[in-house]
């Protein structure tokens, strides 16, 4: 026994040791916090940190002191909302809570701050300078925007504009803005869901740009359908989620950000259009991306439990195309490549009682110089913190701008040295794969891709493996289908009037019970209302029929899990528990078999147990006539025969419902009506039926501790 306890002791100090070996000390050494990444399965891992905070800018400002000229008084930034850095590296600040914008060189030294005496701010939270230098303010206590010469001198100002286009309930408070070469502005209203307002030149409105789309739920979705029109406009309107910030890149495209109530596409990279092009990402994912890399499971602020969503507040695009975003929610920033395909992340929150370099209280706005820095602006400590690349984020960066200029081969030993750094680092593996893919290396890309989560690369490189494969066989292929169809036809007809030809065609059929009752299955693939209504009335099956069938619809499902292709296989097979998998296929279906056996007695259904629980069985055939031989073909399928596949999959889902709609109908004699209040009633029961046992288990696990609290308490008594 003792030696069982050393070998245990030695297994878990070598697993610290390996740990400790493997994890990223410069992280914990040199930053307060971890940076972290994602693998191709989504997976967290540590690695070294991109980014290094260097120095605080903004704190010990002082102004001079009115009443004793000559000194001095501190004036710190109070609620800053805003930060803008112009081409020269100089920075911009909206100091909301003391009116006025303040300029720092880039060395982080105050040169002045802007206050505008002709026509004072008021509470400005937005702030944009153009390359010719002039001041764009986003003045949201006043209700306007102000352009102002590089010496803060007032030139232009948009008020709120008369147009046709903005609806008489429009609130104008402008909190953020960006301006085009063409002096075009866009700009960000306090709660303004229709999008930026875009503004030309001379304050005329031109439209709203890059709105959200509404997010309706299946409520929202069946009210639509069936209450009129009256009574749906009675509702209380719903309405997109209103755009956070906006920045601009080098190439005139807009980014913006969105908070509040949205899971999905809270970044988007804006073309001309108001088209979002980050959906999708080079990786590949279908679907709209998701951004924020932190949610958390916790009680919320009405009491009730659920996921607390990232608050994206800003973002900044640096001079490698990469989008970096702030949650202030979770004090994490999160940088994504061009694409919108995820970096790393990192941050925290920092001490109530001190200012701690690199994490953050309340991060609100952040900008990028041109050397690629990052500054964070924090409006509860009224700082600006900066963050510098290390030589892996530049390693990253470097080899990220060569894939994204199509210099792939260049960007080879780039990333083969970041992969040699962190061997699970999910860009690098993409960007190994989109190397070999252009030197024709099509077997070493799919790899990458793979190894990479690209399901876009990895479909591609496996097109052009297939479509080699096809050319150098595709004469075998046609001669060995020539040849077998021309064998199938000579048989046929050189047996078609022989002895043993018409003895096996007049052969007796077997009159076994268990083969008389699977050949039933080609009778209910025929004709399906008459073979249901067979099994109730002739006995066309049994227990030990419905246990094979019900085999071979598991069987189905777990070959789909596991041998479907990458490209179509939601689950990652490594990971299916064979187990877990089986008690959720046989929980679902035995609950729905009782379910409906308990509802079609209340509803004066004509079946027996036995028909319902044979009968379900049945029911189960196209997963494995039609879902074994399509999770054997997509192997061979890419994502352009997607199409393809998703009709053969929506096909044995329809097939599958219109036979539990006609083995009930047919069962319990039921008119299709009755059938349809039958599902309805079943489907009810077993959500019911689940949540109980749900609330049981909990319970159960309650008194199990309770028990052995008093177990424990009475033992030591």
């Amino acid at each position: 026994m003792a030696s069982m306890k050393k070998q245990r002791l030695y297994l878990s100090l070598m697993l610290v040791m390996v740990m400790l070996a493997l994890s990223p000390h410069e992280a914990s050494a040199e930053v307060p916090y971890m940076t972290n990444s994602k693998d191709s399965n989504g997976d967290l891992i540590w690695t070294q940190p991109a980014y290094k905070p260097v120095r605080i800018v903004g704190s010990g400002l002082t102004v001079p002191d009115k009443d004793k000229p000559g000194n001095k008084v501190a004036s710190p930034m109070l609620n800053p909302k805003d930060l803008f850095i112009d081409e020269h590296d100089v920075m911009y600040v909206a100091d909301t809570g003391n009116n006025r914008i303040a300029e720092f060189d880039p060395e982080g030294k105050l040169q002045r701050f802007i206050t505008v005496p002709d026509s004072p701010l008021n509470k400005p939270e937005g702030i944009f300078v153009t390359a010719q230098g002039d001041i764009y303010v986003a003045d949201t206590g006043n209700k306007r925007v102000v352009r102002l010469t590089s010496e803060g001198k007032l030139l232009q100002e948009y008020k709120k504009p008369d147009s046709p286009i903005i609806p008489s309930t429009y609130i104008y408070d402008p909190v953020k803005l960006a301006v085009d070469k063409r002096g075009y502005l866009y700009i960000v209203t306090l709660g303004g869901y229709q999008g930026l307002l875009e503004l030309a030149p001379d304050g005329k409105v031109q439209s709203f740009f890059g709105s959200n789309q509404t997010r309706l739920g299946v409520l929202d979705k069946v009210k639509r359908l069936l209450y009129t029109k009256q009574m749906y406009d009675n509702e209380v309107s719903k309405l997109p989620v209103s755009i956070s910030s906006v920045t601009m890149d080098a190439n005139g495209l807009l980014y913006t950000t969105s908070s509040g109530d949205i899971s999905r596409n809270q970044v988007k990279k804006l073309n001309f259009r108001g088209d979002n092009l980050l959906k999708g990402g080079s990786a590949g994912k279908s679907g709209n991306k998701v951004f924020g890399e932190v949610s958390h499971f916790e009680r919320n602020e009405s009491g009730g439990k659920g996921f607390i969503k990232p608050q994206l507040a800003d973002l900044t695009v640096d001079r490698f195309g990469n989008i970096t975003v702030i949650d202030k929610q979770y004090k994490v920033l999160s940088q994504y490549d061009a694409n919108g395909d995820l970096l790393y992340f990192w941050g925290g929150l920092s001490a109530d009682s001190a200012t701690q370099l690199g994490l953050m209280k309340s991060p609100i706005a952040i900008a990028s110089s041109s050397n690629g820095d990052l500054f964070v602006l924090d409006d509860q400590e009224g700082i600006i913190q900066q963050f510098r690349l290390t030589e892996f984020g530049a390693l990253v960066n470097k080899a990220n701008a060569m894939t994204l200029q199509g210099r792939y081969a260049e960007s080879e030993s780039a990333w083969q040295e970041v992969l040699r750094i962190n061997v699970f680092f999910a860009p690098a593996l993409r960007g190994l794969g989109k190397a070999a893919y252009q030197q024709g290396n099509y077997e070493q890309a799919k790899t990458y891709f793979y190894e990479g989560g690209s399901k876009k690369g990895y479909s591609n490189a496996f097109w052009q493996i297939r479509y080699a494969w096809f050319q150098a066989h595709f004469s075998t292929l046609a001669t060995s289908a020539l040849i077998a169809a021309t064998a199938w036809i000579l048989i046929n007809r050189l047996t078609l009037y022989t002895r043993w030809g018409k003895a096996w065609r007049s052969r007796p059929k077997s009159t076994h019970s268990v083969r008389v009752q699977l050949r039933h299955i080609f009778t209910i693939i025929r004709h399906p209302i008459d073979g249901f209504t067979a099994i109730r009335h002739e006995r066309k099956g049994s227990y030990l029929s419905a246990f094979f069938l019900l085999s071979l619809a598991f069987g189905a499902v777990m070959i789909f899990g596991l041998y479907s292709s990458y490209l179509f296989n939601p689950v990652n097979p490594q990971r299916l528990n064979l187990i877990l998998l089986f008690t959720e296929f046989a929980s679902i279906w035995l609950g729905w078999v009782l379910c409906h056996y308990f509802v079609s007695s209340i509803l004066q259904g004509e079946g027996r147990f036995k028909d319902v629980f044979i009968a379900s069985s049945y029911v189960l055939l196209p997963l494995a006539i039609v879902g074994i031989p399509l999770a054997i073909l997509s192997n061979g399928m890419t994502l352009s025969e997607k199409p393809i596949y998703s009709f053969l999959f929506n096909g044995m889902v329809i097939w599958i419902v219109l036979l539990v709609i006609w083995n009930i109908q047919s069962i319990q004699n039921y008119t299709f009506g009755e059938t349809m209040v039958n599902i309805g009633a079943t489907a009810a029961a077993f959500l019911l039926a689940a949540l109980l046992i749900f609330i049981l288990y909990g319970l159960s696990g309650d008194l199990v501790s309770f028990l052995n609290e008093i177990y424990e308490e009475v033992r030591f008594r």
